[in-house]
C-alpha cells in the first residue's frame, strides 16, 4: 500500500471510529501548511471536510479555534458546522494526531480580485463577525504586531537573513528577488518612522479570528458562503480590516482596487459602528505597516508545499510588492476617503 492509500484508509477508519460516519470517496485537498486536508463523501450523501493537524503540539490552539468558530456560527454567521467526535469534542484525537471535521460548503476559495460586491459582502461579515466576537474572552495567543513595534534595525536583519536562506535553497530568481529586498531595505528606512508617527496612540484589541484572508473566505459568485481556518487570538481589528480591504491579489491586479477597499470599508463600518473612525482611517496605514514587516512568501522551499501552493504563495509575494507601492503613492488620498466613510457613524 503506498503512503496516499495508507492515508486514505486511515481517514475513512477515523471518521468511522470517532463520528459513526462510513466514507465513500476521499480525495486530498492540496492547501494548508499546518495540516493535510481532504474532501470526504459519505456513504449517505453527506459533504465534509477532514483536517488532520501535522503536530500534537497545537491541540490547545486547534480546540480555541474550533470554539470560536462554533461560537460564530452560533450567531449565524457563515461559519461552517463543526462535528462533535463520540465523545462531543471539537478536535479527535486518534492514530496519534488531531483531527477536525467540518461540512463542506457550496464555493470556492477564489483568489482572483475582488470585485465591489464581494468586497461589500466580505465587510458585512467581517463587521458582523467583529461585532460579535468583542463579547468573547480574550485568547491566550495574541496576534503579533511587529509592524507596530518591531526595530526597523531587526527588520533589517531579517532581510538579511531571506537572502541567504535564499541562497542555500537556490531561489528560482535570486536577482529579482536581491532587488525586491533592496527596494524593501530602503522602505524600512525610509517610510516606517512617518508612517508609525501618525498611528492613533491606542488601537482597540479585541479576540479575532486573526487570519481572514482571502484564503480563508469561501466564496460563490459575490457572496461569502463560509469562514474557515480560524486562528482565534487577540488582535486589532482595525489590522485585520485593512488587511482584508487592502487585499494584494485585488490592488495589485484590479483597476477597481480603490472601490472594493472603500466598500469594504464602508460595509465594515454598517455592521459595527463600534470601531472609532481613527481606526478605520488607519487601516489602510497598519495594512501598509503589515506588508513592510512581512517576509512570507520571499522564499518558499522551507515550507515542503505541493507545486500549485508554492506557485501560489511566490505570486503572493510579487503582489504584495505592487501593493506596497500602491498604497504608498495613494495613502493620504486614501486616508481622506476612509475618514468620510467612517464619519457615516463609527464612534470618534
Amino acid at each position: 500500500m503506498d503512503e496516499a492509500d495508507w492515508r486514505e484508509t486511515l481517514t475513512a477508519e477515523v471518521l468511522a471510529t470517532r463520528y459513526g460516519a462510513v466514507a465513500e470517496i476521499i480525495e486530498p485537498v492540496h492547501m494548508g501548511t499546518d495540516t493535510v486536508n481532504r474532501r470526504v463523501l459519505t456513504d449517505d450523501g453527506l459533504r465534509l471536510f477532514v483536517k488532520q493537524y501535522s503536530s500534537m503540539a497545537n491541540l490547545d490552539a486547534a480546540r480555541d479555534a474550533w470554539d470560536m468558530s462554533e461560537y460564530c456560527r452560533a450567531a449565524k454567521l457563515p461559519v461552517p458546522r463543526v462535528w462533535p467526535d463520540m465523545d462531543d469534542n471539537l478536535v479527535t484525537i486518534a492514530r496519534g494526531s488531531t483531527w477536525a471535521v467540518v461540512d463542506e460548503v457550496p464555493g470556492a476559495v477564489n483568489t482572483s480580485a475582488m470585485t465591489v460586491p464581494l468586497a461589500e459582502h466580505i465587510g458585512v461579515v467581517m463587521g458582523r463577525m467583529h461585532r460579535v466576537l468583542a463579547a468573547y474572552p480574550l485568547p491566550g495567543r495574541s496576534q503579533h504586531a511587529r509592524w507596530r513595534t518591531e526595530s526597523v534595525d531587526d527588520a533589517m536583519t531579517r532581510c538579511d537573513t531571506v537572502m541567504v536562506r535564499a541562497a542555500r535553497q537556490g531561489h528560482h530568481d535570486l536577482d529579482q528577488l536581491g532587488a525586491d529586498i533592496e527596494q524593501r531595505r530602503d522602505d524600512l528606512r525610509g517610510q516606517v518612522r512617518l508612517l508609525r508617527e501618525r498611528l492613533p496612540e491606542t488601537l482597540v484589541e479585541q479576540a479575532l479570528h486573526a487570519d481572514l484572508s482571502r484564503t480563508n473566505l469561501i466564496t460563490l459568485a459575490d457572496s461569502v458562503t463560509g469562514v474557515i481556518d480560524f486562528r482565534c487570538a487577540t488582535a486589532m481589528p482595525a489590522w485585520e480590516l485593512g488587511r482584508a480591504a487592502f487585499d494584494p491579489r485585488t490592488v495589485a491586479t484590479s483597476t477597481d482596487w480603490t472601490a472594493c477597499a472603500l466598500a469594504m470599508a464602508r460595509a465594515y463600518q454598517s455592521e459595527h459602528r463600534g470601531l472609532p473612525v481613527r481606526e478605520i482611517r488607519s487601516c489602510a496605514r497598519i495594512a501598509l505597516l503589515y506588508m513592510l514587516f512581512s517576509l512570507y512568501g520571499a522564499t518558499t522551499a522551507e515550507y515542503d508545499l505541493p507545486g500549485p501552493a508554492e506557485s501560489d504563495l511566490q505570486r503572493h509575494w510579487r503582489e504584495r510588492q505592487i501593493t506596497i507601492r500602491r498604497l504608498l503613492t495613494d495613502l493620504e488620498d486614501l486616508e481622506e476617503a476612509l475618514t468620510d466613510v467612517g464619519a457615516g457613524g463609527g464612534a470618534p
